[in-house]
């Protein structure tokens, strides 16, 4: 066991790299499986979902070695249609992507109820409204989730209630072999799904209008092996944009889409704080002085769930009164009670927390509920007075890599402790 200890005060100076994009990742590792060969993949994040996710391929049979320029080879040529162990699955919810590539490779699946970050009943519904489109029958035996697809997928049209990302890749995976074409309407647009159908295609899938709202696959017979280098991670550039502009500072966040990022900047030029763009950077300024704003989440191009909670540390210390308005997960707002903990003013009516900012923070223990959770918890522990201690450390590392050294880089007091 572990905890994050931060002393706050300090401003944020210097350059910091970051690393690729975990959520484009995961469904990217597990879209091996259909290609039967082997893959090098560059840029995968080295977290700890990331590790997971190759345990659970090893599992099924997959060879996996870890070069020392960081890349990674996976050879998915002897994955076996078996269960996954459920004690990985049930650890992480993007296994999911497993039913996809399974059912498409050997027309049947047979996966435990995926797990991950607690915060709030986020179910697959969507996904299994997809499969059962492309014809694969669905039943759950002792909490396991088995598909069924004897004579193959067939291509179809799924309309989404709502634009998932999980559903939208997880149907993008299971159509690659399907006869005839899929249509996915009210698609994910998100960054992720963009780099998926990417590297299918650079296997020799035939998949159009990934990134708009309607994704058509047309179905081939078989997929090669590539080489492929995931897109940065957008989420991670946005927590350290905002954490640079709670503590103050200055600092150039290197390896980014800058267009990924744009629904964050506009919110941090909106509440005063100074943000540069270049063509593959941003460089962040702040004097830790900022105005209080309103934010909705939504599906992107708006502001990612995600980077819900980081903002939310953010607001406890911007001039004046913030607002946030959850539309995607509800559960989200656990990680308000730890920052009352350090004496923030929040109130929460539904799925609305209003804050009252510019008043100070103390620093204490508190403790992550889930990974997102756990990165504003350390952002409002940068900017408070005194020492934090933060638990859940595990969550954090589920998708930051080496969060406490490339803010100790910066100039932040931070530290892992053992407890």
């Amino acid at each position: 066991m572990k905890k994050i200890k931060v002393k706050g005060g300090n401003i944020l100076i210097g350059d910091v790299h970051i690393s690729g994009m975990k959520n484009a990742a995961l469904p990217i590792l597990f879209a091996c499986i259909l290609n039967k060969g082997v893959n090098v993949l560059y840029n995968l994040p080295p977290v700890s979902d990331i590790a997971l996710s190759l345990e659970i391929l090893e599992a099924l049979g997959a060879k996996v070695t870890n070069n020392i320029d960081g890349s990674v080879v996976l050879d998915t040529s002897g994955v076996r249609s078996e269960a996954a162990p459920y004690e990985y699955v049930s650890r992480m919810r993007g296994s999911s992507y497993l039913i996809g590539a399974m059912l498409a490779r050997f027309g049947e699946a047979r996966v435990g109820m995926p797990g991950g970050c607690d915060f709030g009943d986020r179910p697959i519904d969507q996904h299994i409204k997809g499969f059962v489109s492309l014809g694969a029958s669905i039943s759950f035996i002792d909490g396991v989730l088995c598909a069924q697809a004897d004579d193959g997928l067939v291509g179809s049209k799924v309309y989404l209630d709502m634009p998932s990302v999980g559903a939208t890749a997880n149907i993008i995976i299971a159509s690659v072999f399907a006869k005839g074409t899929t249509e996915i309407m009210n698609a994910a647009r998100e960054p992720h799904i963009v780099d998926l159908a990417n590297f299918l295609n650079r296997c020799g899938a035939d998949i159009r209008g990934a990134g708009t709202e309607t994704v058509r696959i047309r179905g081939v017979r078989e997929l090669h092996p590539c080489r492929y280098s995931i897109s940065p991670d957008m989420i991670e550039a946005g927590t350290y944009m905002v954490a640079v502009a709670t503590a103050g500072g200055c600092v150039n966040i290197k390896n980014v889409v800058p267009k990924h990022l744009e629904a964050i900047s506009e919110k941090l030029i909106e509440m005063g704080v100074d943000v540069e763009v270049f063509e593959d950077s941003v460089t962040v300024t702040s004097s830790g002085k900022f105005r209080g704003v309103s934010v909705k989440t939504w599906t992107y191009p708006g502001l990612a769930t995600d980077m819900q909670p980081q903002f939310g540390a953010m607001f406890c210390y911007a001039e004046g009164v913030s607002t946030v308005k959850e539309f995607i997960y509800e559960g989200r707002f656990k990680y308000l009670n730890e920052l009352m903990k350090m004496g923030a003013t929040i109130s929460l009516d539904g799925t609305t927390a209003r804050f009252m900012g510019g008043l100070p923070l103390e620093g204490c223990a508190v403790e992550a509920s889930d990974l997102r959770a756990g990165a504003a918890l350390v952002i409002a522990a940068l900017a408070a007075k005194g020492t934090t201690e933060i638990g859940g450390v595990e969550y954090i590392e589920r998708g930051y890599h080496d969060l406490e050294g490339k803010l100790a880089a910066l100039g932040a007091d931070i530290s892992i402790i053992d407890i």
